[in-house]
């Protein structure tokens, strides 16, 4: 697994990060403001964990005003999405491997 991965992986380890990008996803474009409102942390830790999404490339930010507005960048998931399809494979793979010799001790 890439290093690329492995930021990716850790990033969206932590529940309250996963959740504020979930929420992204979901709902759109959000300021620091909305997203501390449900997400049961201080507005410091939220725009921590935004500053931890931004450097995995999981949101981008835009500034208007006073406001900053977050939003999710699917596509930063294209890594994963491949490392899963490639696992989901193998996986595939290896239970029909089982299943062909368990038919081949049935006869």
């Amino acid at each position: 697994m890439t290093n690329a991965h492995d930021v990716l992986f850790r990033t969206l380890a932590d529940p309250t990060r996963r959740g504020i990008f979930e929420r992204l996803c979901r709902d759109g474009e959000q300021t620091v403001g909305a997203l501390t409102a449900l997400a049961g942390v201080s507005q410091p830790a939220v725009s921590k964990h935004l500053g931890l999404l931004k450097q995995a490339g999981l949101v981008s930010d835009r500034h208007e005003g006073r406001q900053t507005h977050y939003s999710a960048q699917l596509n930063a998931l294209a890594p994963l999405v491949d490392w899963t399809s490639r696992m989901a494979g193998f996986w595939e793979t290896r239970f029909d491997n089982l299943e062909d010799l368990l038919n081949r001790m049935d006869q």
